[in-house]
């Protein structure tokens, strides 16, 4: 199993800010629960990261000229 391995599960995301100032990202899939908090910092460098993938995601479907 890896990240490029596809999988057939649903989960919901959510994402906001909590009462004590932390960023929290929370998943569920099925009766299973993943609450995981970050400081804002960390959350900014997650996005970053996230934002990151997308745009290799984006230039590896882009078709190739001369191809």
């Amino acid at each position: 199993m890896g990240i490029d391995s596809e999988r057939d599960i649903e989960a919901n995301l959510q994402i906001g800010p909590t009462d004590r100032g932390m960023v929290r990202i929370f998943v569920e899939s099925g009766s299973t629960e993943i609450p995981m908090d970050f400081e804002p910092e960390e959350a900014e460098e997650i996005a970053e990261e996230i934002l990151a993938a997308a745009r290799a995601a984006r230039a590896a479907a882009t078709p190739k000229k001369g191809r």
